[in-house]
């Protein structure tokens, strides 16, 4: 049954790219990348293995732990699930429960990511093999399976606890706090780790090591080094805790499989029926002032899909995390305790945050799939099209970059800097923007019918990353003038930096608007076969 799965993994994405040249590049690119940076970390962990050195035998336990982390973390945050075999499809099929947990576990084990982490740990079980003997390598590579499919459990479970969460409204504003409150907390922890870091001693990195080799995250990879020492019993302590984890793992993913399979139904979010007149909902809509308008009907049609869809949801709360991250990291940090962040640095991580709050809206048709079917039929001009997704979009980003800005402030202990701050933020958004008005006609793609707003589709997590390092750099140097009027206009240029950012800003959405609303006119056919899912 398992082959069976990973036949129809297989047969999916071949089909997936046929007629797609550019995700078949996207592949290649994802590809490539892996090769590099695993064979990268191959060699790292290949050399703490044989190498004897003291501070490179700590690699397995440091390095397999930051491995797991992040396949915890990065899927909630930027790349998603790849969910080709998408729960849903196996609905009506009389397919028992554990079969396919299976099938699906294979199906997730067959792509990119788990093939960079493989070849990246790897390296710990050739390592064992050459200094421990076969044994050892054997039981290296039993850790390294292990990991691995700790790590894709890890990934799977959360994913789909938070996309249930997502699912319904009354979860969704915890889970976005919950969210923030992580990133906020991550600058505390990295100026303690730092200035901790300046003192510490080998004898306490070893003892951390120590420590963390007893987690789950890093038992799996520091078994190669206890059978090369002949410590059998911590060999087998430490799989026997990443096998249990991994059962655990598997039992909570399956709580959520249902709910994938059939819909957010059961969920009870309540969000099928209208919105009462003195609901928040109603309320939110009534301080919209839409104009009874083709535009008014769009802008409102957008707000509520940012409002209540899962997937859309999720990118608010991604974008919400990182704008938080970074101005706590910039100002908790050991440079931030010695006085030594210039206004400069400020401002151009401000530029950062502001470009970042445009890609939201990068892939904004690919949210929409087969449905933009309709957009198409009724023959909507494009100028009018983006301008109401932008300004809908705007309405849920404008707070956070507001709350970004007297945050960064707060924590500099300078008040008078905040006309700076938002000046050169909102340059950058509306440059951003602009930018990413473009990325969303020229070069759309689709996204898998799930109900996990965290999947996406083989490939798409490089096109994904692309697009955002495309907007980072062009909305940037876009918004330089206003940076440099910041930066270098004194307190005069402090002032006028926020009219003129927002001025500068809104010119810039506005000219993208419209050079992208020609492009749509002429690309619409070629846009909503872009968007639409192959099965």
């Amino acid at each position: 049954m398992a082959l069976t799965f990973a036949k129809l993994k297989l047969r999916t994405l071949r089909n997936g790219f046929r007629g797609r040249p550019a995700k078949i590049i996207m592949f290649i690119l994802g590809l490539l990348g892996a090769l590099f940076y695993g064979g990268l970390t191959f060699l790292v962990f290949l050399g703490a293995m044989v190498s004897g050195h003291e501070g490179l035998a700590l690699a397995p336990a440091y390095g397999g732990t930051l491995l797991a982390l992040a396949w915890l973390l990065m899927p909630l945050v930027w790349f998603g699930v790849d969910e080709t075999l998408d729960p849903a499809r196996f609905a009506l099929l009389p397919i028992p429960k554990l079969v396919l947990l299976r099938g699906l576990l294979v199906g997730a084990l067959i792509g990119v990511p788990a093939a960079a982490t493989l070849l990246a740990t790897s390296g710990l079980a050739v390592g064992a093999a050459i200094e421990g003997g076969p044994v050892a390598g054997v039981v290296g590579a039993v850790g390294v399976l292990l990991g691995l499919v700790l790590c894709v459990l890890m990934s799977r479970a959360v994913t789909s606890g938070f996309a249930r969460a997502l699912r319904a409204r009354r979860t969704r504003d915890l889970a976005a706090v919950v969210l923030a409150v992580l990133a906020a907390s991550i600058g505390p922890i990295q100026y303690a780790v730092n200035s901790g870091a300046q003192s510490i001693g080998m004898d306490r990195l070893q003892s951390i090591a120590r420590v963390l080799g007893w987690t789950p995250f890093g038992a799996p990879y520091v078994v190669g080094q206890d059978a090369m020492a002949g410590r059998w019993d911590a060999v087998a302590a430490r799989l026997a805790l990443t096998v249990v984890v991994i059962v655990l793992l598997a039992w909570w993913w399956s709580t959520s499989l249902e709910s994938a399979m059939v819909g957010s139904a059961g969920d009870g979010g309540g969000s099928a029926g209208p919105a009462r007149a003195g609901t928040p909902t109603a309320r939110f809509f009534r301080r919209s002032r839409a104009p009874r308008t083709a535009y008014g009907a769009m802008r409102v049609r957008e707000l509520r899909y940012w409002l209540r869809d899962a997937r859309r949801r999720a990118g608010l709360i991604t974008f919400a995390v990182v704008g938080v991250f970074l101005p706590v990291m910039l100002n908790l940090g050991p440079a931030a305790a010695d006085g030594q962040i210039p206004v400069s640095m400020q401002l151009l991580t401000m530029v950062g945050v502001g470009t970042l709050a445009s890609v939201g809206i990068a892939n904004q048709f690919g949210y929409d799939g087969s449905a933009y079917a309709a957009q198409v039929v009724a023959g909507i001009p494009g100028r009018l099209e983006l301008r109401a997704r932008a300004v809908a979009y705007s309405w849920f980003v404008m707070p956070i970059l507001l709350g970004v800005a007297a945050l960064t402030v707060v924590l500099r202990g300078h008040p008078g800097e905040l006309p700076a701050v938002l000046g050169v933020q909102l340059a950058a958004y509306g440059t951003g923007l602009a930018c990413c008005l473009h990325l969303s006609v020229w070069g759309a793609y689709s996204l898998p019918e799930s109900q996990n707003p965290f999947a996406i589709n083989t490939g798409t997590g490089v096109a994904k990353s692309l697009f955002a390092m495309a907007a980072m750099i062009t909305g940037p140097l876009l918004a330089i003038p206003v940076f440099l009027l910041a930066v270098l206009g004194g307190s005069v240029g402090s002032v006028l930096a926020l009219p003129a950012g927002l001025a500068y800003g809104l010119g810039a959405a506005w000219l993208g608007a419209l050079t992208a609303g020609d492009a749509l006119d002429r690309r619409q056919p070629e846009l909503l076969a872009a968007v639409t899912p192959k099965r």
